[in-house]
């Protein structure tokens, strides 16, 4: 019996406008930078023209993406609402799958803009074992003081001991496939950000994810009983913002670029890792076919790495030892150099930035749950 499960960061999926680029320069869309614009009434209706005719391409692109992996189970970040969620899955996905993913299910977590933690089901697999939801539960009201994890560096950031450890939310879904249990740990944890206190952004917020790593960990420790837990059928999907290696960029496209793996011993994910408690499936994968995101920042600043993870419980993973997960990077923009051989063939009308399917690629396996 199998299921294809998926993780994907969609990318702001929102039925709301964001106006705060009239205050705030870093939220501001570059298009409307261009022009000189009057006042805040003005601004609003130039956002609103300008969100409407990028998201039909966008979620056009989106749903290919999310078609392409051929998924029963799909966790997704970046999700405004089971509204959105609905919307979305209605007026395109469906369109292109035919079959919908009738299950939806999210809840508010701790984002300060509102982007949760999601999931779409199908009611049953490819092959017809049915998926039956069981219950949903919430771990974004967990603090660092309930949990024991607040260290002096989370202080030296600004966190206190009772604020909520999961910057959206540890969201645990379980499930029974075919007859057979599985829980999902849907996350999204918190983002590198900007320099400060004399490093970078991801070294300067690296405490807060591995406090987030740590909760998520204990979480499934306590569920399971810490003797047995990596012996039981779960799986953590999502964005971790954070990676174990980066294939650094250089060259350019007229002289060819070059990419070289880079590993970095601290990682948030050793945490989880640590001891054989579960496994990166992707790291199954060839060292430069690993990457689910580009980042730059100019020509200075480039890499490729994996941010986002479907990462298995040890008994489930030893079940499924020759489960090599798919990446989807045909929605990524023209922009992302691809190492030699890699190369794929874009979606219709994807741009050199944008549109694209996501700033992220989804993540795919095939798993034996017998």
């Amino acid at each position: 019996m199998s299921l294809r499960l998926a993780t994907f960061n969609i990318e702001n999926l929102m039925n709301r406008f964001d106006f705060s680029g009239y205050r705030n320069q870093l939220n501001e869309d570059r298009t409307l930078a261009l022009f000189d614009i009057q006042n805040e009434a003005e601004y609003r209706l130039l956002e609103q023209a300008r969100t409407i005719a990028q998201s039909d391409d966008t979620r056009q692109l989106s749903a290919l993406a999310i078609a392409a992996t051929r998924a029963d189970i799909i966790c997704l970040q970046e999700v405004d609402n089971i509204e959105a969620l609905k919307a979305f899955e209605y007026g395109y996905l469906f369109k292109m799958v035919g079959q919908g993913y009738r299950q939806k299910y999210t809840t508010s977590g701790n984002d300060s803009r509102g982007i949760d933690v999601a999931v779409m089901m199908r009611t049953e697999t490819e092959h017809g074992e049915p998926i039956e939801f069981v219950r949903m539960t919430s771990h974004a009201y967990v603090t660092y003081e309930q949990f024991g994890l607040h260290t002096p560096e989370l202080a030296a950031l600004g966190n206190e001991p009772n604020e909520r450890i999961f910057r959206r939310d540890c969201l645990e879904i379980d499930l029974k496939v075919g007859g057979k249990p599985l829980t999902l740990y849907l996350v999204h944890f918190k983002s590198m950000g900007p320099p400060r206190n004399g490093l970078d952004g991801r070294q300067a917020s690296m405490p807060v994810r591995i406090a987030e790593a740590q909760a998520v960990r204990r979480i499934i420790e306590e569920r399971f009983g810490k003797d047995h837990a990596a012996d039981k059928s779960w799986a953590i999907c999502g964005d971790m913002n954070d990676y174990r290696q980066r294939v650094v960029i250089g060259g350019d496209s007229f002289s060819g670029y070059q990419f070289d793996v880079v590993d970095d011993a601290q990682s948030c994910l050793n945490v989880l890792t640590a001891g054989g408690f579960c496994e990166n499936l992707v790291e199954r994968r060839p060292e430069l076919d690993r990457w689910t995101l580009f980042h730059t920042r100019g020509p200075q600043e480039r890499h490729l790495c994996q941010l986002d993870y479907i990462l298995l419980s040890k008994g489930l993973a030893a079940r499924n030892a020759n489960a090599v997960p798919d990446i989807i990077r045909n929605g990524q923009p023209f922009r992302t150099p691809f190492p030699t051989g890699q190369e794929v063939e874009r979606f219709p009308r994807v741009g050199w930035d944008r549109p694209k399917a996501s700033d992220h690629c989804p993540v795919a396996v095939t798993l034996d749950l017998a």
